[in-house]
């Protein structure tokens, strides 16, 4: 690093640090976010009463390996996943800045993540989707049969259920990048960041050379409770979007029909059929669109709903978040 405080850009440190941190990540808070989508989830909410509640029931009737269930999905895309986020973070914080000289403000650095988040729900929508079916699931399955299941019945479309709520429950990465930053700049207040620190890398790199261990983990820790914090009602709805899938029954004239139903068919979740000789009558999924799971949600289960899951996700940003920063730096200066 020069004496300006620029950081020559490195891609390939950039996708190799960011995959190996992601995946050390994923590793970490993953138990946590089986619980999360199981309390999210209508179908399997009442199961259980706390977190702890909730991690030991999984462990007793499903084994540790049932808090890893669906791991495989978002293991497999967390390379392609981080490249994305990374390259669309470092387009958008250069079509903000006028000079190589502009030392990017917390708005743009917000706005920089929020277009990363929304470009990645690209990748994120389909492994999340497989992931949530999994998770929902208490026999236990693959994510290849989930997969070819998904695209069996609604073809390759089907994989993009719930791109919408994804896309603004991941545009929280503004929040990710800008808490993470003003938390830096609070305990470094002369920090001089340039348009050459775009990357994650650089200001990893910067950071380390300003401070210490401890503040870059208390960095990293607020910036999992931020993120997490501004979107979470929309990750709330598209668990219970992803969560269900349409079936075919056959109306009254034989002929088929598509109807909203649960993500298990042994357990009808949002679809209560009554069938006679002559016809078959399906309620509408609730959980169709993302106004359709608000406003249901809103009106059965009350405010509180969107907020359902919101501790074991906290308990989880916070070691997760300092373990993808920490991995995420050591690597850097591993490759630099």
């Amino acid at each position: 690093m020069s004496d300006t405080g620029k950081v020559e850009l490195d891609p390939t440190v950039d996708f190799v640090a960011g995959t190996i941190s992601g995946m050390a990540s994923l590793v970490v808070g993953f138990p946590f976010d089986t619980v999360k989508v199981r309390f999210q989830n209508p179908e399997t909410a009442s199961k259980y009463r706390s977190t702890f509640h909730a991690i030991t029931t999984i462990i007793r009737e499903e084994k540790f390996i049932g808090l890893y269930k669906g791991i495989t999905s978002p293991l497999a895309s967390v390379a392609l996943m981080n490249g994305l986020v990374f390259a669309s973070y470092r387009f958008f914080m250069k079509v903000q800045l006028a000079s190589a000289d502009s030392i990017p403000t917390l708005t743009q650095i917000a706005l920089a993540g929020a277009g990363s988040g929304i470009v990645s729900s690209i990748v994120t929508t389909p492994t999340e989707l497989i992931k949530i079916r999994q998770q929902s699931m208490l026999t236990p399955t693959n994510a290849r049969k989930v997969a070819l299941q998904i695209i069996k019945e609604s073809g390759m479309r089907g994989l993009y259920r719930g791109i919408t709520p994804t896309a603004l429950r991941d545009i929280g990465y503004g929040a990710y990048f800008s808490a993470y930053e003003a938390t830096c700049r609070y305990f470094s207040p002369a920090v001089t960041s340039s348009a050459d620190n775009l990357s994650l890398t650089s200001q990893v790199q910067a950071d380390a050379n300003r401070l210490s261990w401890p503040v870059m983990l208390l960095a990293g820790g607020v910036a999992g409770i931020a993120g997490w914090i501004a979107t979470f009602p929309f990750d709330v709805v598209k668990t219970r979007v992803q969560g269900s899938k349409r079936i075919t029954l056959p109306n009254k004239m034989g002929s088929a029909v598509a109807h909203g139903s649960s993500s298990t068919a042994a357990t009808p979740l949002l679809a209560n059929t009554i069938c006679s000789t002559r016809t078959a009558v399906t309620e509408i999924n609730p959980y169709q669109t993302t106004l359709s799971t608000i406003i249901y949600s809103y009106r059965t289960e009350g405010p509180g709903v969107f907020f359902r899951g919101l501790v074991p996700t906290l308990v989880r940003a916070i070691p997760v978040n300092m373990v993808t920063f920490t991995t995420f730096e050591a690597i850097v200066h591993a490759l630099s």
